[in-house]
């Protein structure tokens, strides 16, 4: 046997379930981690699902893949990818190939591939989607970068990815950071898909007094509709596991304070950035900001007032009710990460095609669900659409729901259960549909006090006036 012609850095749980599935599809892989034990421990443990070099330094890992090499990185964004670059630059040559597998800042992406570049290194940034199980057995993968470097991999990274209907989840995105960035509203999507779940669920357990039994029924339910999804379908499965310690509900014992790693914050700050109103998406990062204030909210359960939080009416109609406003607000929550991404690509010029992306996205990564089919056709037969809403699939779906939708906002409201992910969808879906917005007051305002002009509905030019 030669030498592998590939190599991966970083053996926590994502990076060795990638490994192993390089491994597991024939192909040789030399493999290293900072902890020269945990190298070792995993080829021992794993050694039988193909051909393993275990490498105890980086360069060691540089001399057991074949020039040009691939070597692909899996370690913690920020610093520590700095870190691995200087670490192993020394023992690569000109044409040698780098891949960033982790959740990394798109410009710092930009930023190593730049530097790289003026060595006659390569460089991929590509975003890895699926968690432990998709890492094993088939994620979705966004690379991007130069062509010739991922057309170089390309053989490796479709075959480890994801199938759906016979094609790899897995393509070319764009030039520099674009697979990053792409991967970046992935996540920001799911931040908003994870948060319009878990207000459904505070609906049927807060408002209608629902059981987790007839909780976990309904998502069951859901999911062999038009709400299939793999979060659709793993919260089905929370809603059926038992605490071991307690005999209870698992899901009943899990402290309600949400981490996050940080993408769901980037998603936000670039749509702030290029003004893109993605309020669903930044309404899910908030939710997780108050969420960790557990302290503070305790204290104020006790304090502030409100309303009863319990719902009136036949529970089974409220259900179908909240099904709908969850279709239609996710509907939205998609709408908005596709339309960051447009305004993305007329920035930075990246050629994006939302078409490729849907069709990458329907299988293997967390946000994975039946109606991205939907959205890629939407975009296979307009390439150029204003906004998905506007795709006549669409519009009639969230017509439809629509009256469901906003009983289910006004309930919420009165009932005082919290629901900013299905208020803001809503609120854009209105504004959005809006020929006028009461934005000329607010133009008027800042015309007042800072005599920052403002434009007319009845003939061009730019004018300030004095009020009143």
């Amino acid at each position: 046997m030669g030498k592998p012609t590939f190599g991966l850095t970083g053996l926590a749980v994502m990076g060795q379930n990638l490994a192993r599935n390089v491994a597991r599809k024939g192909i040789p892989i030399a493999v290293h981690n900072r902890t020269v034990e945990t190298t070792h421990r995993f080829v021992e443990e794993f050694g039988h699902e193909g051909v393993f070099v275990a490498c105890d330094d980086l360069a060691a890992l540089a001399a057991a893949v074949q020039a040009p090499r691939s070597i692909m990185m899996m370690v913690k964004a920020g610093a520590a990818v700095d870190g691995v670059i200087e670490g192993i630059r020394p023992y690569l040559s000109k044409g040698d190939l780098l891949i960033d597998g982790g959740n990394s800042f798109f410009e710092d992406t930009e930023r190593r591939a730049k530097a790289l570049a003026a060595e006659g290194i390569l460089y991929i940034g590509t975003g890895v989607s699926g968690g432990e199980e998709g890492a094993l057995n088939g994620p979705a993968i966004m690379p991007g970068g130069q062509r010739e470097a991922y057309e170089r991999v390309a053989p490796i990274l479709t075959r480890i990815s994801a199938q759906v209907d016979g094609e790899p989840c897995c393509t070319y995105i764009g030039e520099g950071g674009a697979g990053h960035y792409v991967k970046m509203v992935h996540n920001g999507i799911e931040y908003a898909d994870m948060q319009l779940i878990s207000e459904a669920y505070d609906l049927m357990k807060s408002a209608l007094g629902l059981s987790n039994e007839e909780i976990g029924a309904a998502f069951t339910q859901w999911n062999e509709g038009d709400l299939d999804s793999y979060l659709i379908e793993i919260t089905a499965q929370i809603f059926r596991t038992r605490d071991t310690l307690t005999d209870g509900w698992l899901v009943d014992a899990v402290l309600d304070r949400a981490g996050q790693k940080g993408t769901g914050k980037w998603t936000s700050d670039s749509a702030l950035e290029l003004g893109s109103p993605v309020t669903a998406i930044t309404e899910a990062v908030f939710a997780r900001y108050l969420s960790a204030m557990k302290d503070d909210r305790t204290r104020a359960s006790a304090i502030l007032p409100g309303p009863s939080g319990k719902w009136q009416g036949d529970k089974r109609t409220l259900v179908a009710a909240i099904r709908d406003a969850l279709y239609a607000s996710k509907v939205v929550a998609y709408a908005q990460g596709f339309d960051l991404l447009k305004m993305a690509d007329a920035r930075y010029g990246w050629n994006l095609k939302p078409a490729e992306i849907a069709t990458l996205w329907r299988g293997g990564c967390i946000i994975r669900a039946r109606f991205l089919n939907r959205i890629r056709d939407a975009y296979l037969e307009t390439p150029d659409l204003q906004n998905l809403l506007m795709a006549p699939y669409f519009t009639d779906a969230v017509g439809r729901a629509q009256e469901n939708w906003r009983l289910v906002v006004t309930q919420a409201v009165q009932a005082g259960t919290p629901i900013p992910a299905f208020a803001s969808a809503l609120a854009y879906y209105d504004g959005y549909r809006r020929q006028r917005l009461p934005a000329n007051l607010i133009q008027a305002q800042r015309d007042l006090f800072g005599a920052h002009t403002y434009e007319r509905v009845d003939r061009a030019g730019t004018y300030h006036s004095q009020w009143g």
